[in-house]
């Protein structure tokens, strides 16, 4: 498993991926659960990861680039996909 974008949250993060690949291998992908088991670890894992890129800055400048770019995603949005074959 990967390392977390924040190494102090790695602990929690990795919990988490093992939780989730239990879960979704030995119940989901047999139909035996529809829901994520693991999600309280998700959450611990997201607020770590929150509270580590708002003390690094990170988050601020997540908004400014998504406000700079709020135009450009609004028509990419707009974009259909043609069916293949036509």
């Amino acid at each position: 498993m990967s390392a977390s974008l924040a190494p102090e949250c790695n602990e929690v993060k990795e919990r988490y991926d093992s939780c989730f690949l239990k879960w979704y291998s030995e119940k989901f992908l047999r139909g035996n659960s529809t829901t994520d088991e693991c999600e309280p670890l998700f959450r611990d894992y997201k607020s770590c990861l929150t509270k580590a890129l708002e003390e690094g800055g990170i988050n601020k400048m997540l908004e400014e680039a998504r406000e700079n770019n709020k135009d450009n995603d609004a028509e990419n949005m707009k974009k259909t996909c043609k069916p293949i074959g036509d």
